[in-house]
This record gives structure tokens, C-alpha cells and sequence, in this order.
């Protein structure tokens, strides 16, 4: 979209901003900032993937593409502390405006490209419970992918307006240790081919286990060695 907007543009009235909600959340947007277009459905999507971050109020987060801070305030409300990584300069100034306008202190906001940045982020030892995903039609960059599994967040929700690349970067997680729990589709363009979707992963740690060791998965989870890794169980063990 950014594209086809251009890299300038000329005002004819106003300041340059609009002003959109959703839920009792005010937004302001310029005009490079992405914002969803169906609010009765962005609503259900954003709660879903509130619900898949399962917050209980002590957790941090970091919101990998988090334009102008709509899922991120959405966090923030559960959150102990959120941050958002958006390559879009101006989204970043509105996302700061949006949680200040909102009264949220606990979210912050870093201009930077994903790739870049969340290895920076891991390298410095951030440790996040929860990354949300919600990136453009083109996914995730596998640094961002590894650097997420290699902060070893509980929960990993991916938001998605483009299934085929959604499947692509889970399957490259589960490599690294997550398993799919669930994913729910939300029709957010009726009439059209087009859906988004919000999916849970967790750790598995038999995966993690297996990686750690240098075992195939699926030969180390039909062993009994991975009882033994995970509980001490020696072999002769009784279910």
C-alpha cells in the first residue's frame, strides 16, 4: 500500500491525520500508517488475538509489526509492558500519540525493520512471554523467525491477511521448538477470496529437548528418552 500511495504527499486541508477507533481506543493515522478497514471485524480479530496471548497482567510483549499501535494498546491494556517495532517512521510518531491520547505508559515504540532489530532485542537479552505477529502480505523474515524462537516466549500469536505465507513461517517455527495450537480465520472482507486469520503456538519443549540434543523429533518423542530428560525417568517406567 505504502507503494502505491508514493513517498509524497500534498496536503489540500487539515493537518494530515485522521482520526479513527476501535472500541473505546482513539487512533490517529497519517496517511503511510496501515489501519483495517472493517472495524466491526477488526475488533473481533484484535480480541482474538488477545485471547490468544492469554495476559494476566505480568508479562511483556513485543508486537513485531506494530504500525500505529492498534494491537499494541490492545496488549498494553493486559500487559505489564509492551514493545512495538514498526519500519514506518510516521505510524511510529501516531502509535506514540495513540498511547499517550489512550493514557497507556507501559508500551514503547522503536522505528526499526523487524529483521533488524529483533536480533538486536535478543542479543541484548529481552526475553518477551508473548510476540505477536502481524505482518504484511509477504510474512515474517526468517531472522525475525529465529531471533523470536531464540527468545523463548511461551506464546507466539500470529495475525495474518495472507494464509500461504502464515504456513510458511509456522512451519519454519516449528522447527524451532513451537507447536500450532489453533487457528481461527475471521472474514474481514465479505464477498471476496480474501480472509485473515490469527493463530496460537506454544513451546514444545519435547521439540526443544530433541533440538538441544541434536535428535530427530519425531525419533526422540517415540523414545523413552525424553521422558527421562523431562522427569528423571529412568527406562522401566509404568504408565
Amino acid at each position: 500500500t505504502n507503494v502505491i500511495l508514493g513517498a509524497k504527499n500534498n496536503i489540500l486541508y487539515g493537518d494530515g491525520t485522521i482520526t479513527d477507533h476501535i472500541k473505546d481506543l482513539r487512533f490517529t493515522l497519517s496517511p503511510h500508517s496501515f489501519f483495517q478497514v472493517n472495524p466491526e471485524q477488526t475488533t473481533v480479530l484484535y480480541d482474538q488475538a488477545l485471547e490468544y496471548a492469554g495476559l494476566k497482567g505480568d508479562e511483556t510483549v513485543i508486537d513485531a509489526y506494530c504500525g500505529t499501535g492498534t494491537i499494541s494498546l490492545f496488549l498494553a491494556h493486559k500487559a505489564k509492558h509492551v514493545i512495538g517495532i514498526e519500519i514506518v517512521e510516521p505510524a511510529i510518531i501516531n502509535a506514540r500519540e495513540n498511547a499517550q491520547r489512550n493514557g497507556y505508559d507501559n508500551a514503547e515504540f522503536i522505528v526499526a525493520d523487524a529483521a533488524v532489530e529483533m536480533p538486536k532485542l535478543y542479543k541484548a537479552g529481552v526475553r518477551p512471554d508473548v510476540i505477536v505477529f502481524d505482518p504484511i502480505r509477504a510474512g515474517c523474515k526468517e531472522e525475525v523467525l529465529t531471533s523470536a524462537a531464540g527468545m523463548e516466549p511461551k506464546r507466539i500469536v500470529y495475525v495474518s491477511c495472507n494464509p500461504a505465507t502464515m504456513a510458511r513461517d509456522i512451519e519454519i517455527l516449528t522447527h524451532y521448538g513451537y507447536e500450532l495450537k489453533e487457528v481461527q480465520p475471521v472474514d474481514m472482507f465479505p464477498m471476496t477470496a480474501h480472509v485473515e486469520a490469527v493463530a496460537l503456538l506454544t513451546r514444545n519443549n519435547v521439540t526443544q529437548w530433541a533440538l538441544a540434543l541434536g535428535r530427530d523429533v519425531q525419533e526422540f518423542e517415540r523414545s523413552e528418552e525424553w521422558l527421562e530428560t523431562a522427569y528423571g525417568w529412568g527406562s522401566g517406567f509404568a504408565y
